[in-house]
């Protein structure tokens, strides 16, 4: 089994389209690592993954704007194509299963993503339907509980 785990900033929004009846959101990540060179110098290398969400659930598609964070698994592929200067490039591409809003930049610097009224980034909309119980919230007999 290969499996691909990609933590990084959305680089411009997310594209949905239907290809032969099905939906697909593609979207592209760029990690960015920072490291030091043989001689002490500080250097950053950014890795680009194009995504592609095969999925009937697009309601996450508004949220996949340039600057986001995202979280996004699934299987790599590796691809290559025809530069314009007669070069072969290589591109990594993930067919993403599981994709999870982390966060975002502010829409100060032309980034995108859904922001709170604080402007700190991706703050999830608020869904009763999320909310996990805390012990003071249930209310129901513990002898009528199923378990």
């Amino acid at each position: 089994m290969i499996k691909l785990q990609v933590i990084g900033n959305l680089g411009k929004d997310c594209v949905t389209n239907t290809v032969n009846g099905k939906n697909v959101i593609n979207f592209n990540v760029a990690h960015t690592e920072k490291f030091r060179d043989a001689q002490g110098n500080q250097k950053d290398k950014t890795i680009w993954v194009e995504c592609a969400y095969w999925t009937d659930r697009t309601g996450i598609a508004p949220y996949l704007k340039k600057g986001t964070q995202v979280y996004a698994e699934g299987t790599p592929e590796v691809r290559t194509y025809p530069k314009n200067d007669g070069t072969t490039g290589v591109s990594l591409t993930l067919r993403v299963q599981n994709v999870q809003l982390l966060g975002g930049r502010s829409s100060e610097n032309g980034g995108g993503g859904y922001s709170g009224s604080s402007g700190e980034g991706y703050a999830p909309p608020s869904n009763q339907f999320n909310k996990v119980p805390s012990a003071g919230d249930i209310t129901e007999p513990i002898d009528d509980l199923p378990f």
